[in-house]
């Protein structure tokens, strides 16, 4: 029935306006530190069964094909790639960059872990290492006062050299989380990730070890958004709201002519 194509229409705007808000956040995104670009997963809504296939159409034969309506669209969930963004070269010591898996652990607030993959820190006065909001790494490092030529190995161990000391010191080792199912971590603001029940818990250990990234000094990775491809899926997105749209009018339009000659 033409008010039932009217709903199906409904739920195309409506899921391609979801769409499209997910690929103007990634576009919006298009210059954060490590941002991985989200895609919207689309799933049919339930079908109205008229005639299944198989059914008797008489007490000897039996239906070719059925009849099924559907019903319409919706996103059924978003997915995050977690392709590798390209390492751009900063020359600032405190800029760490993942070559591989992982995420560097942050304390938050309230004493909750979260995860992330721009490790653009700095130094609080009592040299401590923090994200851009003050947020310490875990573990905790610490620079004395001082301090020359910090280094920061691929393995994540930090050294510096002291006053009064020709060899550089030891001062900890940055470990990495990772993750069974990482696509499943929740996405918050500021650039952190949060564990949830589907990602599994953190597997910590040492940058390069069991599959975790090695660590780069000097170096930030860039977001993994490809600008193109936004736009491919941008202009795609808006052909498809057109259309519904369209299909609106259209039977909005035999509405009208049937109401008119009845």
């Amino acid at each position: 029935m033409p008010s039932s194509a009217l709903q199906v229409a409904r739920t195309g705007l409506e899921a391609q306006d979801t769409r499209m808000r997910v690929i103007a956040n990634n576009l919006a995104n298009v210059s954060t530190t490590a941002f991985k670009r989200d895609r919207a997963n689309f799933e049919t809504l339930a079908y109205q069964d008229t005639r299944v296939a198989g059914a008797q159409s008489s007490t000897e034969t039996a239906y070719a094909t059925g009849l099924n309506l559907g019903t319409g669209v919706a996103v059924q969930s978003t997915t995050r790639m977690e392709t590798q963004g390209s390492l751009q070269t900063t020359g600032n010591s405190l800029d760490l960059a993942l070559d591989g898996d992982g995420y560097f652990q942050i304390q938050m607030p309230g004493g909750q872990l979260g995860y992330t993959r721009a490790g653009n820190f700095s130094r609080t006065a009592e040299g401590q290492l923090v994200t851009s909001q003050g947020y310490p790494v875990q573990p905790g490092i610490t620079v004395p006062e001082g301090a020359t030529s910090i280094t920061i190995s691929a393995d994540g161990t930090v050294s510096a050299t002291l006053q009064g000391q020709a060899e550089p010191t030891e001062l900890g080792q940055i470990t990495i989380a990772s993750f069974t199912n990482p696509v499943a971590l929740q996405a918050a603001s500021d650039n952190f990730m949060l564990e949830t029940a589907g990602s599994g818990p953190a597997q910590i250990g040492p940058a390069g070890e069991q599959g975790r990234g090695h660590i780069r000094q000097g170096m930030l990775e860039a977001s993994n958004v490809n600008v193109v491809e936004e736009l491919v899926d941008m202009i795609e997105t808006q052909r498809a709201y057109e259309i519904n749209s369209k299909m609106i009018s259209a039977v909005d339009e035999m509405l009208r002519n049937a109401n008119q000659t009845l």
